[in-house]
């Protein structure tokens, strides 16, 4: 098992969190919360990585055959689908809080601070 994946993964998730940390507006906040997110990806398909395997297609595979693990791929889609979900659902809330403050910078949003 290489070591590179889960390199490259923790890399993105630290791009992503200095996003988050220097960001100046809520619209490149919730871009920097997908790359962090995109690390995942990469961390899911490190982890079900295996050398000289076949896909989990199981209709004319021989018995001992290694294939990769579904699971793990199954669980990347869903991540993609909850992220994009997630984007999305931020990105509407950024419009709305443009709409009533006329702002988008988090430091000129006193109104909602509690």
């Amino acid at each position: 098992m290489s070591t590179l994946p889960f390199l490259v993964a923790g890399w993105i998730f630290l791009v992503g969190l200095y996003g988050l940390v220097t960001s100046r507006d809520l619209i490149h906040t919730v871009g920097c919360l997908s790359v962090t997110q995109a690390s995942t990806y990469v961390l899911l398909l490190g982890v079900g990585y295996r050398d000289d395997a076949s896909a989990p297609v199981f209709a004319d595979v021989p018995v001992h055959t290694p294939v990769v693990d579904p699971v793990v791929q199954a669980m990347a889609l869903t991540d993609v689908v909850v992220g994009a979900t997630v984007t999305a659902l931020l990105l509407a809330l950024v419009l709305q809080i443009r709409k009533r403050h006329g702002t988008i910078d988090p430091d000129h949003l006193g109104e909602l601070r509690g």
